[in-house]
């Protein structure tokens, strides 16, 4: 019998690496044990089950409980992930042609959003902080410019925190976003634990966004594409987005993951916040040894950066002189089995969760060290990352159900993409469909490449075709 994927579970389950990326449980079986429930509880809508898509029972009780606990009028499970939310949410406060002002940096799943709902969009762009070579926030103000130039913008999303944990001003934004008679939409996936430390930055909810999409499973102890959509205003038509769920998500929704979700909630509500606690400490801790580490420099913040209004140190962003992230990404996992979430050409980013016991930490600082002191120095030649600004042809949507060939990418200068180039992770598209390629976009991702960054959308053996618009 072959198992190709049951086999490759195994084997990465006798690695016992320390993780430092998703999902939040660390694969830790501490909150129950799941042993003794599966499969004897992954069920379907019997008889005192509820129904996820009309919720008047336990479903409806337990999503009632996690509104509280979020500190939101409403919240819908949903069990496809925040990519399945950001659908949801998305069509929620939308209809077909509709136009939104999208955060450039935001996941693929905004983008794919905005094809299967036919909407035209418009781009903002993060600061770039130069000296730091990192995406940092939103300036509110450009916001405020693109709402008074375009009337016809109804919602803005804005990615809150980024992958790097750099938070914007959400509270002002969502100010000016309300004072133009928009609605914010917050991808929050990165976010979920905020609601439970004040130590860490204030939840979008509180800082007054209208919907809001977590991943639950990022931060928080829950499954992998366990996440929650939360109702922050009267802005948003709560029917609307019940039926938009139901368009959305499976017929046969998962009672693991539903449940969760619900023990994930319950935990923060009592013991896990006091272990969130800890973990702040530990991570606290753990940054000033790794400042202490000769080559290691981190990326905390920026004083003289205005965009960035708070930074979430549960995500540890550093670099080592001499080392791009992803040869330090890779050392850790192969020299020290440590596994990262990400790596991009500077830095490397340790994704914590109120999960990692101290060792995992002591474990962290001490090959970190190790590395730092034993590994040769490599030429890394600076370079800008900014993210290229393409040129928007067609709509989005027309590009990617229109009309496509293949081509070489060398030879595609010029023409009009019908589909995604994005590095992943972190997810965000270099290029989207109805966008111009450029010489300057072929060399970016020829650069990543060489880098030994992941590219997916490219085509071919050797990844080096794309599709265009016929």
């Amino acid at each position: 019998m072959k198992t190709p994927i049951l086999d490759g579970l195994k084997k990465l389950k006798g690695e016992n690496s320390v993780s430092f990326h998703m999902p939040g449980h660390k694969g830790k079986n501490t909150l129950i044990e799941w042993g003794g429930y599966i499969p004897y509880v992954d069920t379907t809508e019997v008889t005192g089950m509820d129904n996820l898509h009309d919720p008047r029972g336990i479903i409806k009780e337990s999503q009632e409980l996690a509104a509280k606990a979020f500190g939101a009028k409403e919240t819908i499970y949903s069990i496809n992930g925040t990519t399945g939310g950001i659908y949801i949410a998305l069509s929620a406060v939308t209809n077909p042609g509709d136009k939104i002002l999208i955060q450039r940096n935001s996941h693929k799943s905004m983008y794919n959003g905005a094809i299967l709902n036919r909407l035209n969009v418009e781009y903002m762009y993060p600061n770039y902080n130069k000296k730091y070579h990192v995406l940092t926030g939103m300036d509110p103000d450009d916001i405020e410019l693109k709402l008074k130039q375009d009337e016809y913008i109804k919602v803005v999303t804005i990615v809150y925190p980024n992958y790097y944990g750099v938070c914007s001003d959400l509270k002002r934004i969502a100010e000016i976003v309300h004072k133009y008679n928009r609605i914010l939409l917050v991808d929050e996936a990165h976010g979920s634990h905020f609601t439970f430390s004040d130590k860490l930055p204030m939840s979008a909810i509180e800082a007054g966004a209208d919907i809001v999409v977590q991943s639950t499973h990022k931060t928080l102890p829950s499954f992998t594409q366990t996440s929650m959509i939360h109702v922050g205003t009267a802005r948003v038509d709560i029917d609307k987005l019940r039926d938009m769920s139901s368009l959305y998500q499976t017929t046969s929704p998962s009672y693991l993951f539903m449940a969760s979700l619900e023990i994930a909630r319950a935990y923060m509500e009592g013991e896990g916040k006091e272990k969130l606690e800890e973990s702040i400490s530990l991570v606290e801790e753990t940054i000033k040894l790794l400042e202490k580490i000769e080559r290691v420099h981190l990326f905390t913040g920026d004083e003289e950066d205005h965009t960035i209004y708070a930074k979430d140190n549960t995500k540890i962003l550093f670099r080592l002189d001499g080392m791009t992230g992803t040869r330090a990404k890779n050392i850790l996992r192969e020299d020290y089995n440590i596994r990262l979430e990400m790596a991009d050409y500077y830095y490397a980013l340790i994704l914590t969760s109120l999960m990692n016991e101290k060792e995992d930490f002591e474990k962290l600082v001490d090959a970190v060290e190790s590395m730092a002191k034993n590994t040769p120095y490599e030429e890394v030649v600076p370079v800008s990352i900014e993210m290229p600004t393409p040129k928007i042809i067609s709509p989005i949507y027309e590009a990617f159900y229109g009309n496509k060939k293949v081509m070489d990418l060398r030879k595609s200068i010029g023409k009009i993409s019908a589909s995604y180039v994005i590095p992943y992770p972190p997810g965000i598209p270099l290029i989207c469909p109805g966008e111009e390629i450029t010489k300057e976009l072929c060399e970016h991702i020829w650069f990543l490449m060489d880098k030994g960054i992941e590219i997916v959308g490219l085509i071919g053996y050797n990844k080096d075709k794309i599709e265009v618009v016929d």
